[in-house]
C-alpha cells in the first residue's frame, strides 16, 4: 500500500522558518509512516525589494501551485508572522484556491502550522489563530501539537512554539537562529503529525477486482433493485434506508 503523502509548505524570508521546516521534515520521515514533499509559497515581492530587506536567498525547492495542492493527504504550513498574522505571500496563494473550495478538493485534510516571530509576544499563538479561517472555509482539520514536547513547558530560556505549533523567536533584527530545543519541538510536531495522518488517511489501493460501489450495497438490496417491479424496488430500498 502507498503511504499517505504530506506536503511541507513554507515561506521564509531569513531562513528561520526554513530551518524549522527541515526539522519538521526530519520528524515526518523518522516516523516511517508518510511520504514527504517540500515546497515554498510563491514570492510576491520583487528582487529589488527583497534586496533592500536583506532577505536571504531562497532555498532551491519548488514553489507550490494551486493545482498541486490536492495531491497531498496532509499539510504542514510554515510562515513568519506579519503583525500577528500570516504574510501576504501565504494569503496570496489561498486567495486563488476558490476552485478547490468549490470542488471540496481539500475538505477533511489535516493541517499543522509552524511559525517564526520577532519576539516572544509577537504572534506565537495569534499567527496560528488568525490563519484558521482559511482552514475552516476549506473544511480542513487543524492539528495542533499540544504540549507533547516537554520543551514547550521549559521557562529557563527563550523558546518559541506553543500548543498551536512549533515556532522560533528570531529577534527584532532576525539575528537569532532557531535553538536546539525549538528544532526538537519541530521534529516532534512532524513525527506526531505523521501518525495522525496515517490514522486518518484510508488505504490508497483497493483489492484487485474489488467493486467498492457494489460492496457498499447489501446483496439482497442489489437483487431487489435488479429484479421485481418498480414499486417493490422502491419499498425494499426504502426499508433498508439506502438510496440508489
Amino acid at each position: 500500500m502507498a503511504k499517505p503523502k504530506v506536503f511541507v509548505i513554507y515561506y521564509s524570508t531569513y531562513r528561520h522558518v526554513h530551518k524549522l521546516a527541515e526539522s519538521i521534515k526530519d520528524g515526518l520521515e523518522k516516523s516511517g509512516k508518510v511520504d514527504v514533499e517540500e515546497y515554498q509559497f510563491p514570492e510576491t515581492l520583487s528582487e529589488e525589494i527583497l534586496g533592500k530587506m536583506h532577505a536571504a536567498p531562497k532555498p532551491e525547492i519548488p514553489e507550490i501551485t494551486v493545482d498541486k495542492l490536492p495531491e497531498a493527504d496532509g499539510y504542514l504550513f510554515g510562515f513568519p508572522t506579519r503583525f500577528g498574522a500570516a504574510p501576504a505571500q501565504v494569503k496570496a496563494l489561498f486567495d486563488v484556491t476558490g476552485s478547490l473550495w468549490q470542488s471540496g478538493a481539500l475538505y477533511g485534510k489535516p493541517v499543522g502550522l509552524f511559525f517564526s516571530t520577532g519576539s516572544q509576544h509577537g504572534g506565537q499563538e495569534t499567527t496560528a489563530m488568525t490563519f484558521l479561517p482559511n482552514l475552516a472555509h476549506h473544511g480542513m482539520i487543524y492539528v495542533p501539537i499540544g504540549f507533547k514536547n516537554p520543551n514547550l513547558a521549559d521557562n529557563s530560556e527563550v523558546i518559541g512554539g506553543s500548543a498551536w505549533g512549533a515556532g522560533t523567536v528570531a529577534g527584532s533584527d532576525g539575528g537569532r537562529i532557531p535553538s536546539e530545543k525549538e528544532l526538537d519541538i519541530a521534529e516532534t510536531q512532524g513525527e506526531e503529525f505523521a501518525t495522525f495522518v496515517a490514522k486518518l488517511t484510508p488505504q490508497r489501493e483497493a483489492p484487485e477486482g474489488a467493486d467498492d460501489t457494489a460492496a457498499a450495497v447489501p446483496p439482497e438490496v442489489k437483487s431487489a433493485v435488479t429484479q421485481g417491479s418498480k414499486k417493490e424496488r422502491k419499498h425494499h430500498v426504502r426499508d433498508k434506508c439506502i438510496i440508489v
